[in-house]
């Protein structure tokens, strides 16, 4: 993978859980050379990523893919938005219209997929 094809990302409702698709994320985007920054309910390390409780000013990220339900979204709204992401993924159970809508309305690339298989197909 060349510099160029990695995509810093943020995963937000990230988990320490091995069980939850976030942490597998976590794990496929390290394994896959992508800087990982994180948010979730508790403040722990997976692998190399801290992952963060509160909204960070973080710099530089290509992609925000979601894990959290369309309820707890609300209050990153304005967040995501100000971290002028290239992209939002809205992975399964997190398809929301109304971000979308709004990440359109800002020219972020908004899609419905799943962060696992865009990159086990190589399309991440």
């Amino acid at each position: 993978m060349q510099a160029t094809d990695k995509k810093k990302t943020l995963i937000l409702g990230a988990s320490a859980n091995p069980q939850r698709y976030s942490y597998l994320a976590l794990d496929r985007l390290r394994n896959a050379g992508h800087e990982v920054v994180a948010i979730g309910r508790k403040n722990v390390v997976v692998k190399d990523v801290q992952i963060d409780t509160e909204q960070k000013p973080y710099t530089d990220v290509h992609t925000v893919t979601l894990y959290l339900n369309p309820l707890h979204q609300k209050e990153y709204y304005n967040y995501i938005l100000s971290l002028r992401p290239k992209r939002i993924i809205f992975n399964p159970g997190a398809e929301n219209e109304e971000l979308y809508r709004m990440a359109t309305d800002h020219a972020i690339k908004a899609q419905d997929a799943c962060t696992l298989v865009l990159l086990s197909t190589g399309q991440y």
